[in-house]
């Protein structure tokens, strides 16, 4: 049974390519099914006889293996590729490995083409496109007979423009051809409403060898000292707090929804090691961990998706497109601090399943980008995400690549060396585990606070 925006989206993407026009975008907010609604157009324009085949590329193996199955279920056929299959999943990063052969049957088929999470490629043209994007516009978007792009978060942290999507001129705002705002996903009980805890400090004390200072908040000790928000994320004492408010609220949705889980986000593998044993220890909780340093990612998700554990640790992996609807609590304690990013692990929790409380919980620090990104959760795309038409593209990507290769988990951030880190008046014991990082300054808190932004209240 389709959703009222799925019908509505399909039929609008079908009346477009019925007046000769081959690409259509669609902005739905995460967990809103936009896999479901690709994979109906694709069956009905099998159905209509306009395409012989079926392509869709996505960011990650995790992704690219949920539309495979998606696909598969919806055309009634298998969707690997292989002899009878009607299509095929694929990842981005695979376009450039497809031989000559590959290409050669999408000059000799009418091809319909899926971009899922589109923001991934930039790039007008070739000479200011990224790898991904450039392979798109060098080898599919000429060949293909229609073509759908998809994103829940239509932006990129560079602000350079996303490939094959059309732009107002002068002020560079992204046209869609359909929009599915999460306020109607919410309104329509798609989406899960989400509340935003930022957990702040009222008495906090750095000390180093020279001196020591007060401050009143995360946000007013990062702005005058030194001490970074790696030092907050890292620290035993406020890893402690903050998970500790994540199974307290855990606890209450399982005591009604039983199969309710919790989802981590770490900083890095060792900080990822470091939680999974705060949860287990501490907090008595069963816990799942996965990083993009596993063998078998997929099947550590798809354990975790079909088991009880109360808790998935993820470290790269579990950020945009993947489906696990029994997550409702997030501790996002990441070092990737974009708005980007955000969006899309919140989304990871807003997807409405059939148990008795949809809550959505996300906690985090509060920090001067994170408090931003929560006060305006209900605008669907922030006027900060404009794109950037008056930067060199050259300049841009020079400035943020380090933050890209950070957000999609292939490197991880390391701290400034020469300080440690005290919370409480006790050293953290994430100084010896997680050695790489460095030390931090001396750190003492007081009592913790915290303020709760609930999204998209109905009057």
């Amino acid at each position: 049974m389709l959703r009222q925006w799925q019908v509505e989206c399909s039929e609008k993407a079908l009346q477009k390519y019925s007046s000769s026009q081959q690409h259509f975008f669609c902005q739905a907010t995460p967990g809103a099914g936009k896999t479901v609604f690709a994979a109906t157009v694709a069956l009905r324009l099998l159905q209509e006889n306009k395409i012989d085949l079926v392509l869709c590329f996505s960011p990650s193996l995790t992704v690219s293996s949920g539309i495979k199955k998606t696909f598969s279920q919806t055309l009634n056929c298998t969707f690997n590729g292989g002899l009878g299959s009607i299509g095929r999943s694929l990842t981005y990063q695979s376009i450039q490995f497809l031989n000559e052969e590959f290409w050669l049957t999408l000059r000799n088929h009418r091809v319909f083409v899926v971009f899922d999470e589109i923001h991934h490629c930039s790039g007008t043209e070739v000479e200011n496109a990224n790898v991904w994007g450039q392979q798109v516009l060098t080898k599919i978007q000429g060949l293909a007979t229609y073509t759908l792009a998809m994103s829940g978060t239509p932006w990129r942290s560079d602000s350079l423009p996303i490939v094959l999507g059309e732009y107002s001129d002068p002020d560079g705002m992204l046209l869609v051809d359909y929009q599915y705002t999460l306020k109607q996903a919410i309104s329509d009980k798609v989406c899960r409403a989400p509340k935003i805890v930022l957990v702040d400090n009222e008495h906090l004390t750095v000390s180093n060898d020279e001196k020591m200072e007060s401050f009143s908040s995360i946000l007013e000790m990062i702005k005058q000292t030194k001490t970074s928000y790696q030092s907050v994320i890292h620290n035993e004492d406020a890893m402690e707090h903050l998970l500790g408010l994540g199974c307290k609220k855990l606890a209450e949705i399982r005591s009604l929804s039983p199969g309710a889980g919790g989802l981590v986000v770490a900083a890095s593998v060792l900080h990822a090691q470091t939680i999974k044993k705060v949860l287990s220890e501490k907090y008595a909780q069963s816990v799942s961990i996965v990083t993009y340093r596993h063998e078998e990612p997929l099947t550590e998700i798809e354990r975790y998706r079909q088991s009880e554990t109360q808790w998935i640790v993820s470290v790269g992996m579990i950020s945009e497109g993947t489906d696990i609807p029994r997550l409702q609590v997030c501790c996002h304690m990441s070092s990737v601090k974009t708005e980007l990013y955000f969006r899309q692990v919140l989304g990871r929790i807003l997807r409405v399943n059939g148990t008795t409380t949809q809550q959505a919980w996300l906690f985090t620090f509060a920090e001067q980008s994170l408090i931003e990104f929560a006060e305006r959760i209900e605008q669907d795309i922030p006027e900060s995400c404009i794109y950037a038409r008056w930067k060199k593209f050259a300049e841009v990507e020079s400035d943020t690549k380090r933050n890209c290769l950070v957000e999609k988990g292939l490197l991880e951030e390391r701290e400034e060396v020469g300080s440690k880190l005290v919370w409480n008046g006790t050293i953290s014991s994430t100084e010896n585990i997680d050695g790489a990082l460095g030390a931090f300054d001396e750190l003492r808190l007081g009592a913790f606070r915290q303020r709760v932004i609930s999204a998209f209240l109905v009057s």
